[in-house]
């Protein structure tokens, strides 16, 4: 390259860089107001799973078996979630590649599968699959919200209840550190409680339930599923922009590198233009002389 086409590169990355570097903090702000969301419902979810293993350990009869039924998975519903956005380093082709394993494990098992999608990356992922997938679910997968969550949780059970699937799960990263984002399958229906151990004290001590037990129990446990779901969709959210401020930091650092050796590319290229300007006003003077 010549000097132009060096200085005009430079520009081109330092102006790229500026972008990338600007994506790393709203990466960084939508990261900690994530977590923050998640912190702040874990007291909620513990407060509600105590009450719901306490419901279930007074051997309740009739109310809620349905959804902690155990069934032949002849038709499955997988629950997805990828980003709606790229530039989040492997963040989306590690979780539709477990999205694709699972389907395919399935079906091997001889069940059909019914895929729901959240994010647009997924959603072109199961249609690549040769699927088509089920929008029923199509929140920001960056910033999904729980109303919206919800009602697409009780559909899920209502099915569940009807029949007409016999098994969820779902296909998500787990949030475990900025250095470890895990993408997971987990169980979503038949609900499967959380088992305490003897050690813990249940947060329900000494409650008295009314109007009973077992209308608690049926309005607890649609309620139990839906949580599950919007927490598992809040935590791929912050998988999700910390992979991205991940991809940025690296795309600043690169970007700052190779500033780095187009600068001494051009210093050399303009000094040797220099230098040759130099030796030809010199071999001039000396032919005059």
């Amino acid at each position: 390259m010549n000097l132009k086409e060096v200085k005009h590169r430079i520009l081109s990355v330092k102006s790229t860089q500026k972008i990338t570097s600007a994506m790393k903090l709203v990466s960084s702000a939508k990261l900690r107001r994530t977590q923050s969301a998640v912190e702040n419902l874990r007291p909620y979810q513990y407060k509600l799973d105590g009450m719901l293993n306490t419901l279930l350990s007074g051997g309740v009869q009739g109310a809620g078996n349905e959804l902690t039924a155990v069934r032949e998975p002849k038709r499955v519903v997988l629950v997805t979630v990828s980003s709606d956005t790229g530039l989040c380093g492997a963040f989306n082709s590690n979780i539709t590649r477990l999205m694709a394993a699972t389907v395919n494990e399935h079906r091997s098992a001889g069940a059909e599968v019914v895929v729901y999608t959240v994010g647009k990356k997924m959603y072109d992922a199961v249609k690549r699959l040769g699927i088509e997938p089920c929008t029923a679910l199509m929140p920001q997968a960056g910033s999904p919200r729980y109303n919206e969550v919800a009602s697409v949780a009780y559909e899920l059970v209502e099915q569940f209840r009807n029949g007409n699937i016999d098994k969820a799960e779902l296909v998500y990263t787990r949030f475990e550190s900025m250095s470890r984002l895990v993408p997971v399958t987990e169980p979503f229906l038949p609900l499967v409680p959380r088992v305490a151990s003897s050690a813990d004290e249940s947060p329900c001590d000494g409650v008295i339930f009314e109007p009973g037990r077992i209308g608690l129990l049926e309005a607890l446990l649609p309620k139990t599923i839906a949580l599950h779901l919007f927490t598992s969709l809040l935590n791929s959210a912050v998988s999700e922009h910390a992979s991205r401020m991940i991809a940025m930091q690296l795309a600043t650092d690169n970007a700052d590198e190779l500033i780095s050796e187009l600068t001494l590319e051009y210093n050399k290229g303009r000094q040797q233009a220099i230098t040759g300007e130099i030796l030809d006003i010199v071999a001039g003077s000396a032919h005059e002389g």
